[in-house]
């Protein structure tokens, strides 16, 4: 296990709440956010409401006027609560909310470790909710993006339902099982040699020759904001939790916690593999770093490079990386399955995380994802469904 630590500088975690900011940014107590998370149901209700019988057609035809491509305001504009609101509402007929779950009971955590279950979530991950933000406030009729496989799952049932043209890079180590998913979705898979930094390169190749719109997994304004819902969903549901630990591939999850988590007292903390702790050598240096590309057995987290949307907002509020190391993760995995929790490894990442830390408190791991293979051969899998504003009973992927 020694083999998979990171640098020995780093220690297990990174606290960014030395760097000083953190007495200003935790002015607000539990009491007072508990107070105005109505204020989010409200607005997510009023929101969604306002679009009444309106079908993915004027979902579709949503754009940002007097904004920048790509990004969710004007120029200039910095991610903020007021963007996540926004597409908690747009994305309300696509995804499901996902529940909290009773964790595994520790001698350090007792029965105050949850889960928040994103392997619950349509597409079989959280990925569907910045997927879903990115397409249908953009209103493109062709997409390409690079993708490990759970963002390409995502993107390609909502391309599906939307009538859009997918195109999805993956790179020499993506599970065969999710390109097949892809596939069966009616998307356009292309393999690249090489790691997650080469398939990117690829991608914006690809929308550059097709004239497609590019939507990445994680460093997209809009795809942040649509991660960033994961959130408000927790903390509006256990305002009083201590602690979110949250699986860190490309940052977008993670960077969505954090704008989530703004001006409430709870603590931030990613959890990287520790073969590809791309965030906290970054912070460490004080720029984002490029690592080599690995084969961590979390296959959706492993990126290379922090993302430029993701990076400073990680920066400026997470308050500790977590680096697990490969057999953590199995562990957290088998243990996540003996509770019925039918994760994959990168979903089990944050659980490992929580149960490195071993930390007394009320606490939240984020399961990301559920796209087994097992799972993802299954007959009945929702990726041969087709995704429809109607189907709101569906709360398995």
């Amino acid at each position: 296990m020694a083999a998979d630590l990171p640098s020995a500088g780093l220690g297990h975690g990174l606290r960014t709440a030395e760097r000083g900011a953190d007495a200003t940014r935790r002015g607000r107590d539990t009491v007072g956010w508990a107070h105005e998370r109505g204020g989010y149901e409200r607005d997510t209700a009023a929101r969604t409401h306002e679009r009444g019988g309106h079908g993915p057609a004027a979902e579709l035809a949503l754009r940002t006027a007097g904004r920048p491509p790509g990004g969710p305001g004007p120029a200039g504009h910095a991610l903020g609560r007021p963007d996540l609101l926004a597409a908690a509402a747009r994305i309300a007929p696509y995804v499901v909310r996902t529940p909290l779950l009773p964790g595994p009971v520790t001698e350090a955590h007792g029965t105050g470790l949850l889960l928040k279950a994103e392997h619950l979530q349509r597409g079989g991950s959280f990925k569907m909710r910045g997927a879903a933000n990115a397409v249908l406030a953009l209103g493109a009729d062709r997409v390409v993006t690079g993708s490990s496989g759970n963002h390409g799952i995502a993107l390609a049932r909502i391309a599906r339902t939307l009538g859009i043209r997918l195109t999805v890079v993956l790179a020499a180590g993506a599970m065969p099982s999710k390109a097949a998913a892809i596939r069966a979705l009616g998307a356009e898979t292309i393999q690249v040699g090489g790691g997650v930094a080469e398939r990117e390169e690829r991608a914006r190749a690809l929308a550059a020759e097709q004239d497609a719109v590019l939507v990445p997994s994680s460093d997209h304004p809009l795809v942040v904001a649509g991660q960033g819902t994961v959130g408000l969903e927790l903390l509006a549901a256990a305002p009083d939790t201590e602690t979110v630990y949250v699986p860190t591939g490309g940052g977008g999850l993670l960077a969505g916690l954090c704008l989530a988590a703004t001006g409430h007292p709870v603590r931030v903390v990613g959890v990287e593999p520790a073969l590809t702790p791309r965030y906290a050598r970054s912070l460490a240096a004080g720029h984002p770093v490029r690592l080599p590309a690995t084969a961590t057995v979390a296959d959706g987290l492993r990126g290379q490079c922090p993302g430029a949307v993701p990076y400073p907002v990680i920066r400026d509020r997470v308050d500790e990386l977590i680096a697990v190391g490969d057999a953590e993760i199995l562990a957290a995995t088998a243990l996540l399955h003996r509770l019925g929790v039918d994760a994959e490894p990168s979903g089990a990442v944050a659980l490992a995380g929580a149960l490195r830390a071993g930390r007394r408190e009320r606490a939240v791991a984020i399961v990301s994802g559920g796209n087994t293979p097992a799972r993802l051969h299954t007959p009945h899998h929702p990726p041969a469904h087709t995704l429809t504003r109607n189907d709101t009973k569906e709360h398995t992927p």
